[in-house]
Parts: structure tokens; sequence; C-alpha cells
């Protein structure tokens, strides 16, 4: 079935059957669940995994409106990404994302930072919180402004260097995405040619310094040659943080990929592509394609806001409509504690063992 452009707003707010049902792909949402869904996101640390949002200059809503979406939606945290090689992504004929050129010396430290100072500066004022910590996480559930936790899409901003990644911590950085778009100094990533046949040398050395000092190792783009590599040089559980199961999508895993995380004791955040042109409902089935793949412990929530583009290639972009997600699980027959897993309390297993050094 298809979403025919409805919000998950009006999901929320009482749909007749019938919409409900095209929405949460042929099961019913009632008051039940939306109820449910909202004490859910109330109640719980709800972890968006990897975000964007208000970062970049592309972004559609700046930082402040997004927050408003957040406390709205009763999200608690966000991973916020600055983008390792954004100065130098552009986009083939055919729509695909690469890097254009190699950075010049510098460059990319420079970038990532700029990005990452907008994110910190705002939590110096009310109403945004610079988070470090599980605890500081677990502090948010039941309530309180939304927080962040510093992350970089792409290791290109260590420019090779083994000990920015402890300056990196020293700045409040929690969690670094080895690669994205260009073949980097650390491995192989989905979308180009392997030139590596996994993690480099130096990739794996990030990892071993990112296990000691309690930083979370992010697989996003990864080939599965290199996710192999990583999940047998850490120490500790890590994530993939925004991906689907089994498209002809160039970002999809395999099932095998996936159960690699799962193995370690990862997470894998699922991602509100519309690559079955199902919008919501899709969504929520990629979800639960990846909970039969893996096990519902090890699948969380990833939207990439404000990474996605264009819009047609979205089934939501809304923090408002946060608890419609947990709304349709429940609709499908999934239990509160599952529910509140998938939305947060995975992630937050993670983080402490991750931290725990």
């Amino acid at each position: 079935m298809v979403a025919r452009g409805l919000t998950r707003r009006e999901v929320l707010g009482g749909l007749g059957t019938a919409l409900s049902m095209a929405l949460a792909g042929c099961a019913t949402i009632d008051e039940k669940h939306r109820v449910a869904a909202q004490e859910i996101a109330r109640a719980h640390a709800t972890v968006d995994l990897h975000a964007h949002a208000g970062m970049l200059s592309t972004s559609p809503l700046p930082l402040e409106a997004q927050l408003a979406r957040m406390r709205e939606g009763r999200l608690k945290t966000v991973l916020f990404a600055a983008v390792g090689d954004g100065p130098l992504i552009g986009r083939r004929p055919s729509g695909g994302l690469y890097a254009t050129r190699e950075p010049h010396p510098g460059e990319l430290y420079a970038a990532a930072w700029r990005q990452l100072d907008r994110v910190r500066n705002r939590t110096l004022s009310p109403g945004f919180t610079l988070l470090s910590t599980p605890r500081d996480v677990d502090t948010l559930a039941g309530g309180g402004d939304p927080g962040a936790l510093l992350a970089v899409e792409g290791g290109d901003f260590l420019e090779g260097r083994l000990d920015r990644v402890e300056e990196a911590y020293r700045r409040d950085l929690r969690s670094i995405q080895l690669v994205h778009y260009r073949v980097n100094e650390l491995g192989d990533i989905q979308t180009e040619s392997a030139r590596h046949g996994g993690l480099t040398p130096f990739g794996k050395d990030v990892i071993r310094e990112m296990n000691r000092l309690g930083m979370i190792v992010d697989l996003a783009h990864l080939t599965h040659d290199g996710v192999r590599d990583a999940v047998a040089v850490t120490t500790k559980p890590v994530i993939l943080s925004h991906t689907v199961l089994e498209t002809s999508f160039a970002r999809s895993i395999s099932r095998a990929h996936g159960q690699l995380l799962a193995r370690n004791g990862g997470v894998i955040g699922i991602f509100p592509v519309n690559s079955t042109s199902h919008g919501f409902a899709g969504y929520i089935a990629h979800i639960e394609r990846m909970i039969a793949a893996v096990g519902v412990d090890h699948v969380g929530i990833g939207t990439d806001m404000d990474g996605i583009s264009p819009p047609s290639f979205l089934a939501w972009d809304d923090y408002r409509e946060w608890p419609s997600v947990g709304a349709a699980l429940l609709s499908r027959g999934r239990s509160r504690e599952d529910v509140a897993k998938v939305l947060g309390t995975n992630f937050r297993r993670v983080f402490a063992e991750v931290a725990a050094v």
C-alpha cells in the first residue's frame, strides 16, 4: 500500500481505520497505540543514531526549528554528525554522491569542527544539552530538553593522524563513522570500487584507540569486508547508524552484513528512505525486516535528517512525528519493551558498554 503523502501527525491525531491501515502497512493504529507510543517516547531515552539536523548549508530548517520539533516529538538524544568529507562531495549525472577531488591539507579537519561548533555553541544556551556519557543520556529520559552527542561522518578529518582521535574525544566528540563518500585513509566504501580490501592498518588502529577512549565506532558506508575487519578488531560493540536491508539501494546491507553487527552486540539504525515507494508503511516494513534478520536487540533508528535528498526519497522527515514509528510498530504486535529498544534503549546499552573503559 502507498502512504499517499499523508503525515504521521495525522496518524497520531486520529485517522480513520482505513487510512491508519494504509500507513501502518495494513495494521490498524488505534488510540491505544497512539497513547502507548507517546508514553514510550516520554519515558525512555529515545535516540536518533545519525542526523545533520540544522547543521548543513543545505538544511531546510535551522537548528532552532529542529530543536522545537524534537521537543514536540519527545526525541531526547540525537547524534549530530558533521560531514567529514563535506567540501569534496559532488553528485554524478546518475545521481550518486562521490568525492570530486582530494582534500587540501587541513581542509577537512577545519570543516568538521566548524560544523560541530555550530551545535556545541548552541548547547551553551538554555534548551539544548551537550551529552558526553551514558548517564547524561539517561537524565533526559522522562522529560527535559533534547541533547546532542557529537559525531563525525567520515574519519577524513583525522588526516591519517591517530593523535587526533584523542583530541576529538577531549573536544566532546563521542562517535566517528570511519568512512563516508571518499575512499579515505581508513577503509573502503560501499559506493566505490574497493582499494584496500576492507579496513587499512590505520583504520584498525583508529578502532583500537576509540575502544580505549570509550568512543562509539560507526561502520555505516563501510564495505562488508571492512565490517568484517572492524568486528574482528574491536573489543566493544559498534553501530551501523543508517541503512536498510537488502534493496537495490547502494547503501543497503545484506543479511550476513547485518548479522556481523548483531554478533558483536551492536545496533543497526534504519533510515527512512522511500526505496520501496510505499512511503511510511514501507519504512516500518524496513524496520521489521531488519528485526527479523538480526533480532530486536540490534535495531534502532538513524534518520539521516537533512542528509537525504531529493525529498521524494524520504518516507518521513519531521521529528514531530517521531512517536508515529512507535505507534506503527505497536500496531504490528510489537511489545512496549521492543519498541523502547528500537527507539533508543538498544543504543543506550551499546553506549554504556563502549564507555566502560
